[in-house]
């Protein structure tokens, strides 16, 4: 069948078959298919949407279109459980979380993304650790997960090729949001990637790709059917992204979070509560604890014990990282020749913040994507970003920006002081976590701001 036939067909609103799946999935995966008729074809399905069936052939196609993972084979003493999020700003949970959940008795194959539109990627903030191989061959993959508990890396050549090609073609094309692209591109990898067990981490917000509540659980619910279908148990927090997560966006700044995080010296109290509750779902949906808050308390002792951070030092060193990164991290990671602080335009309270224009002037000032091969300013970025509710004046920036020149940080300030309203009066804070939802039922009810 002409491809153009396929791409007709979905723009007519109709569905495709089974067989117009794989041959997409075949040509994106040998790349004979050109990249402007994958990019009208994500835009027909962003439009036009797809059924169910539709999303899980997709999702089956990509998953089939390389190698599947067992980790029957190795022996593990304890269940293989994944950790992914939809895509947020300053999102720097899996650096955090893996580690972490390696030192609860769980083991996590994390294969992650790059940046993805306005929102930052697990791979380009790794990328800032020398010498760390991100895309290990599959054995050195087990190995590292088998003995240190953990591994982050991105998708090799082996492992879902087809959905690899398909989401750098999405970030640039403004085909993102997409509920049944986002389902059959998470599912896949993580399917292959052998887990038992997935928790998701949809995020709601200003700064997600889904900004309604009733969309955000929309792709929750997608993503725990489809995986059930495929029989892998999956379980979805919705959290807010209505700010950046933690006090960071960029890459190098974030890794700079995620030192201080680990190591106990600064610990921004959303970011905490947000893993932790990840991590205590992961715990849950993998078996290993049956209540909630227990699992949290075993998380939070790892945590403070040092073992996470143990960890972490311990998988950067198995994939060719430096074995001491936290405790040379300011040495190691790149530095912005520029750094500013960002003044509010009047004092008052930090009462929103436009978090995708965030993303955007990250982006602007090279931490970002615009093209499939942009190469990214590791250095810039924010830090020090003030809070919703936090007072800010003269004296009280709204954040601290790290730019290449003094023309990029003016530009970046201006871009955040119009992405941020300030108010007279503190304001009404959303909710963190907005509800876990299992494949049966919402299990936690919607927490007070």
């Amino acid at each position: 069948m002409l491809f153009v036939d396929i791409i007709r067909t979905k723009r007519d609103g109709r569905p495709l078959s089974d067989a117009q799946i794989d041959q997409f999935v075949a040509g994106l995966a040998d790349d004979s298919l050109p990249a402007e008729q994958v990019a009208a074809l994500a835009m027909a399905v962003f439009l036009n949407g797809m059924t169910v069936a539709e999303a899980g052939h997709l999702t089956t196609a990509m998953m089939r279109s390389g190698t599947q993972l067992d980790w029957t084979a190795q022996g593990l003493d304890g269940p293989v459980v994944d950790k992914h999020s939809t895509g947020g700003v300053g999102d720097k949970v899996s650096f955090l979380l893996a580690p972490l959940a390696a030192a609860c008795g769980l083991y996590v194959p994390m294969i992650s993304g790059r940046g993805l539109g306005h929102t930052g990627g697990t791979l380009d903030k790794i990328a800032t650790v020398p010498g760390y191989d991100a895309t290990p061959d599959l054995d050195r993959f087990r190995r590292v997960v088998s003995q240190v508990g953990c591994a982050i890396v991105g998708q090799s050549d082996d492992l879902a090729p087809a959905d690899r090609r398909f989401y750098a073609i999405r970030d640039v094309t403004a085909t993102t949001e997409s509920v049944p692209l986002i389902t059959a591109s998470i599912l896949s990898k993580k399917i292959a990637a052998g887990n038992q067990a997935l928790v998701m981490d949809v995020k709601l917000g200003s700064g997600a790709f889904m900004t309604t509540r009733d969309d955000a659980e929309a792709l929750a619910r997608s993503l725990i059917d489809t995986a059930r279908a495929a029989g892998l148990v999956t379980h979805a927090l919705i959290t807010d992204m209505n700010q950046v997560l933690g006090t960071t966006a960029g890459n190098a700044v974030e890794m700079r979070e995620v030192v201080d995080f680990l190591t106990g010296r600064a610990r921004n109290p959303r970011l905490y509560t947000v893993t932790l509750a990840l991590v205590a779902e992961m715990l849950v949906a993998g078996g290993v604890e049956a209540d909630r808050e227990v699992a949290a308390d075993r998380a939070a002792r790892a945590l403070d014990d040092g073992s996470a951070a143990d960890r972490f030092n311990a998988m950067l060193a198995a994939l060719g990282g430096p074995a001491d990164f936290l405790e040379r991290a300011e040495q190691i990671l790149p530095s912005a020749p520029y750094v500013v602080d960002i003044m509010p335009d009047r004092p008052g309270f930090l009462a929103s913040v436009d978090t995708r224009a965030v993303g955007n002037a990250v982006i602007e000032l090279g931490g970002g994507r615009r093209r499939l091969d942009d190469r990214i300013d590791l250095a810039v970025g924010f830090s020090h970003m003030a809070a919703l509710g936090d007072p800010v004046a003269p004296d009280r920036p709204l954040a601290r920006v790290h730019a290449r020149t003094a023309a990029a940080a003016e530009l970046a300030g201006q871009r955040l002081r119009a992405a941020c309203q300030v108010c007279d009066d503190a304001p009404t804070i959303p909710p963190l976590i907005h509800t876990t939802l299992t494949p049966f039922a919402p299990v936690a009810p919607e927490p007070a701001a």
